[in-house]
């Protein structure tokens, strides 16, 4: 008699999602993008809130939380980690020009590194990091894999490494 081994079901994950604007900039994902793409990332259950800014907004929240005086891509800020039963709660920045300006000249479409730069800074929410080159390779492999199941190329196919 053998016993029937299945793989324990994924305990459902919902997200709640706060989208703002803040730059008006064409080409920005729509609302259910960007809920797909966070909820492949998301490991539990979250409240996030994704806010498209212009470059003077990422240079001064980039300067205030890292002192680092210049726009960046994303920044993430965590407000809570989950505790059971308990949702994460956080924010995602994301500076369109500094996204455009990226993705041009990368060659890559606008959705695609939106996409990659979103579900980067879910995992960010979620503790996983970038300091050490072990932590980098892991965090990589992790991107890599999500969007791949969400039929988006390898975001570091080409990067010289």
């Amino acid at each position: 008699m053998s016993a029937n081994r299945t793989k324990p079901e994924r305990a459902a994950v919902t997200l709640v999602l706060t989208v703002q604007k803040a730059v008006a900039s064409p080409g920005l994902p729509t609302n259910s993008e960007l809920r797909r793409w966070l909820a492949a990332a998301l490991e539990q259950s979250a409240a996030i809130t994704v806010r498209f800014v212009g470059t003077a907004e990422g240079r001064r929240l980039n300067r205030e939380y890292r002192d680092r005086d210049y726009a960046t891509n994303v920044l993430s800020f965590d407000y809570g980690s989950s505790a059971v039963g308990r949702a994460l709660a956080g924010d995602i920045v994301l500076c369109a020009p500094v996204l455009r300006r990226e993705a041009r000249a990368q060659g890559k479409p606008l959705a695609a590194h939106v996409a990659h730069l979103a579900v980067h800074g879910a995992l960010h929410l979620q503790g996983h990091d970038h300091r050490s080159p072990s932590a980098a390779a892991r965090m990589e492999a992790l991107e890599k894999r999500i969007l791949a199941k969400l039929a988006f190329p390898d975001p570091y196919a080409g990067d010289a490494g």
